[in-house]
């Protein structure tokens, strides 16, 4: 007997070695560096109950090898009942039992796949809910759970309890606008998905698949979409965007922050301003145990030019940023396409594991292996908009075979399913009805002198799975979406609760947003390319105006050419960098206003304010360079004056880059405006054409290059020489500051607008 018991921690402790030497396993036990968590005490929520009978099944499934094992304790009168955690169930185990059921089987399949998951967040059986009396808090030498691979126990940060939430949608139809009448999208799509279930959207490209995930997660687009969705039978709310993870197909990550980055800016921004920066912080660090990340947690995410970690990694860097707020709903769009099939498989398990702490999945499939199939617990098949089969995904072979639907050929079962979607018959016998429709269209053909055809067209296989779905099992489905829940007034009121709650203070959004921006976008601003390339320029500068002599005609109209290189070269300089900012960050603007992640205000200011350092690093190193080789004033007045004069002609010319990428938020149409602008306002800069049309002069007064030329005039020469400047008089440069600060502070207002177009939280 005790052999066996021993057996599966040895085979989990070997899993862990061939995962690689050092810390570079997946699951492994938690280095020192983290201090042991204190236990946090769980407060009473009226959010984690529901009424339901007395006989309800738990809403867990039963856990896999090494979770929590929970069990209930029967309380006082009333025959009332309360979840604890059990050490002692945890480790004990009926040998018996799992040798009789096969159970040991499965579980060392899923240790086998190099993952231990223990989340946070319970769900209570459904007996238990709404119980007079709240639950007690756990204890404290209850709360590690087992990690299997190492052995040990594992601390973690305590959060509130998952709130169950039931989803139900019926006749669910989505309408695009068209050319000429409105095109369908979705018709007519009816389902569920309960806590503890990992729900399958299945079906061929283009069937509406992630249409219909977006419609549920409360994303639907511009079109219009008609049915009914329910949460715990209630509509969509605002509130509900703290309950919903979402991870998209695309991974929206920054490339050059690193996983525990990551993590920890997405932990300290969502999480609830009731836990600490250390508690949030630690919470990240748990994530990143909990998703087997800790051997990467120092690699940047990385990119297409840049090298960072693995698909697989990355992907459930993604998932962890989700499940970080425990949500009760968490929808994911095909999260295993680009993976191989080991690592989607590790993906899909990662999903179970989530799962079984009461949480609702509901993921978009392409083209799942057979072993990934087995593993989700209901299935939608879609084709071209219809719903072909809703159900158990064990019994979605069983129903297309009582419909005489049957393979000929052993095929994996998604590949079938996804051959009947898109109407291909080729390896599959067909049912009489359709037999006989093509015998009669062959016949009409024959008479017509047509070439036959000995198989159904796709549209009347869609058309003939259609009709079998109606009369056979949707109104069976549609009437238990029918029955209502009983919900707690609690839990119903948390659920319609209009109210939207930040994470964070405006000022800390601004903060870890700022520090955020400053630490992902050092690496483009300081690498060694950009100051090469400002080096070189400012030395070649300093060359061909090496101690040029402004006593003379020619030496006067030298310096000038100089100094206004140097206002159009650091007003094209950040033009060309802004354009990018807003263009290349929209799909993370999106994805994170979607959520409430911070106002769109902290985040404008953050970005603009956290490229001002890294902006203002180059030109101090062109300016030292060429100041004094060039043989200007070398006094530290007129040094810093002109520095001064070239950082209000940057933070201005990368108002304008930011107002032009902003309002088109596309990189090609952004660069090619940005060329006409500069170009223009480089014409109308004051070297060029000293004597400009009326009609027209008013354009010099826009341009930056032109105040900022006349300033660096003004700083090097006192009086200006007429012969260098377009008026005859100049003042003390007063309106020339003036100007670049109108233009400073203008340009951003604009760009803050444009920005309030992209659709995502408040401002």
């Amino acid at each position: 007997m005790e052999s066996i018991m021993e057996k599966p921690t040895m085979d989990a402790a070997a899993g862990a070695g061939a995962g690689g030497g050092g810390g570079g396993g997946i699951g492994r036990t938690k280095s020192e560096q983290l201090a042991p968590l204190q236990s946090l005490s769980r407060t009473p929520s009226a959010e984690t109950v529901l009424s339901m009978p007395a006989d309800a099944t738990s809403l867990s499934r039963k856990p896999s090898f090494g979770r929590k094992r929970r069990s209930a304790s029967v309380g006082g009168g009333n025959n009332r009942t309360h979840i604890r955690k059990s050490r002692s169930a945890q480790l004990k185990l009926d040998v018996e039992d799992l040798v009789s059921s096969g159970a040991a089987l499965s579980r060392a399949s899923s240790a086998s796949l190099g993952f231990s998951f223990t989340f946070t967040g319970f769900t209570s059986p459904l007996q238990h809910m709404c119980s007079p009396d709240p639950p007690p808090p756990f204890s404290d030498d209850d709360d590690s759970p087992m990690d299997i691979e190492a052995g040990t126990r594992r601390k973690k940060l305590m959060t509130e309890p998952t709130l169950p939430i039931y989803l139900k949608f019926a006749e669910v139809k989505y309408r695009v606008a068209g050319k000429g009448s409105p095109r369908e999208i979705l018709g007519g799509i009816s389902g569920s998905a309960s806590p503890g279930e990992v729900l399958a959207l299945m079906g061929p490209s283009g069937s509406g698949k992630t249409t219909l995930l977006s419609i549920l997660g409360g994303r639907a687009g511009s079109g219009a979409v008609e049915g009914s969705i329910s949460y715990n039978d209630e509509p969509y709310s605002k509130s509900l965007k703290r309950r919903i993870g979402f991870v998209t197909q695309d991974d929206v990550l920054f490339t050059h922050l690193t996983v525990k980055e990551t993590l920890t800016y997405a932990a300290l921004l969502r999480l609830p301003r009731t836990m600490t920066q250390q508690q949030k912080k630690e919470r990240a660090m748990d994530i990143i145990y909990e998703l087997g990340l800790e051997r990467c947690q120092d690699t940047m995410i990385g990119g297409s030019f840049i090298r960072g970690v693995s698909g697989g990694e990355r992907k459930r860097v993604c998932i962890g940023n989700e499940i970080l707020i425990n949500p009760s709903l968490l929808f994911l769009d095909e999260p295993t396409s680009g993976l191989d099939s080991t690592t989607a498989l590790r993906i899909v398990q990662l999903l179970h594991d989530i799962a079984e702490d009461g949480k609702t999945v509901i993921t978009t499939i392409h083209q799942p292996s057979s072993r990934l199939f087995h593993k989700f617990d209901k299935l939608i098949l879609l084709g071209k908009g219809s719903l072909l089969y809703f159900g158990k995904a064990s019994e979605a072979m069983p129903y297309f075979q009582s419909i005489g639907c049957t393979p000929l050929i052993a095929m994996n079962p998604a590949e079938f399913l996804l051959d009947l979607a898109n109407g291909n018959t080729n390896d599959v016998s067909v049912p009489s009805e359709l037999d006989d429709k093509v015998h009669m269209e062959n016949h009409n053909l024959e008479n017509n002198n047509s070439k036959n055809d000995h198989r159904p067209s796709a549209q009347d296989v869609h058309e003939y799975l259609v009709d079998a779905y109606e009369t056979r099992v949707a109104f069976k489905e549609k009437k238990k979406l029918l029955a209502p829940l009983p919900i707690c007034d609690d839990l119903k009121a948390t659920i319609t609760s209009s109210k939207r709650e930040w994470g964070t203070s405006w000022w800390q959004q601004y903060s870890i947003l700022f520090c955020r921006g400053i630490k992902e976008r050092r690496h483009d601003y300081l690498s060694w390319m950009r100051i090469t390339q400002v080096i070189a320029t400012s030395i070649i500068l300093g060359l061909l105006w090496w101690r040029s002599d402004p006593s003379t005609l020619k030496g006067l109209e030298d310096q000038a050419g100089l100094l206004f290189f140097i206002a159009v070269f650091w007003g094209f300089f950040p033009v060309f960098t802004a354009i990018f900012t807003f263009p290349q960050e929209r799909a993370m603007l999106n994805k994170e206003r979607a959520v409430d992640m911070y106002k769109l205000s902290a985040y404008f200011l953050a970005r603009t304010t956290s490229d001002l350092p890294l902006d203002l690093f180059l030109p101090v190193i062109f300016m030292v360079i060429v100041y004094f080789m060039a043989g200007l004033k070398a006094t530290a007045t007129h040094f810093f004056l002109s520095v001064l004069t070239v950082f209000l002609s940057i933070i201005a010319a990368q108002g304008l880059g930011l107002v032009i990428g902003a309002t088109l938020l596309d990189i090609k149409k952004a660069t090619t405006l940005a060329s006409v602008t500069v170009m223009t306002f480089m014409l109308a800069g004051g070297f060029f054409v000293k004597r400009v049309p009326p009609f027209i002069s008013w354009l010099r007064y826009l341009s930056f290059n032109y105040h900022t030329y006349r300033l660096l005039l003004k700083v090097q020469y006192d009086p200006v020489p007429d012969i260098l400047t377009t008026t005859k008089h100049m003042d003390n440069g007063a309106t020339e500051v003036a100007a670049l600060v109108a233009m400073i502070i203008g340009y951003r207002v604009l760009a803050y607008l444009s920005l309030r177009r992209v659709k995502g939280g408040s401002s």
